[in-house]
């Protein structure tokens, strides 16, 4: 099958103990928390590269470790706060391949390439400038937009119950026309994680939470 004209943007951390699913750590430990992380960012990765586009990179906040694909294109994130980041990643991968971006997180390890497929597809319907998946928990686990501009991300209010309604607010502020995906549940606490495993048994979340969860026994 012929590439769609997209692109993919993984924004990620490394999974590094302390700094990853924080709000994991009371449940499983700052260690086991980096290690479900690692498995969501596995999952994450695969389903990118599966998915139909000309160019998938990602933008990593830290270094790159084992768990990174080989011949993935990768670049740093810059910027302060996460809507900075986000819109910069965004902006930073028109500026290189001036394509249509979809952007996701490491949060969602049950999203699938077919998935993706088929956000881009909603992404270059004619009469759509921009995509939008909400996650249960109030915010987003994709946002696509046809020609990115910092003024549709910044100053938007990140990790908040509200985040998904202001981000789609300011698109249509901006005069864009905004198409909803299917909702989805980021991985943020241990009721979170054991939903998403019991959604996708198959991925390397689902496995690294049943190790975990056979060793606590």
């Amino acid at each position: 099958m012929t590439p769609r004209p997209a692109q993919l943007v993984v924004l990620a951390k490394s999974p590094v103990p302390g700094r990853v699913k924080t709000r994991l750590g009371p449940t499983f430990g700052a260690l086991e928390a980096a290690g479900l992380a690692r498995a969501a960012l596995v999952d994450t990765l695969r389903a990118a590269q599966g998915a139909g586009v000309q160019r998938t990179v990602l933008a990593l906040d830290g270094v790159a470790g084992d768990w990174l694909p080989p011949a993935l294109e990768v670049y740093p994130q810059r910027g302060g706060p996460l809507d900075e980041r986000i819109a910069h990643a965004m902006t930073d991968a028109w500026s290189t391949m001036p394509l249509p971006v979809l952007l996701i997180g490491m949060d969602t390890p049950q999203v699938t390439a077919a998935d993706l497929d088929h956000a881009v597809e909603r992404l270059l319907e004619a009469g759509t400038d921009a995509v939008m998946g909400p996650a249960v928990d109030g915010g987003y686990w994709a946002l696509g937009l046809r020609r990115p501009r910092t003024e549709h991300l910044v100053s938007v209010p990140m990790s908040r119950s509200d985040t998904g309604s202001a981000q789609l607010d300011r698109l249509e502020s901006c005069g864009l026309r905004v198409r909803l995906l299917e909702t989805r549940r980021d991985v943020d606490l241990a009721a979170d994680a054991d939903a998403v495993a019991h959604e996708a048994p198959g991925t390397a979340f689902a496995t690294e939470l049943a190790r975990l969860s056979a060793g606590a026994a």
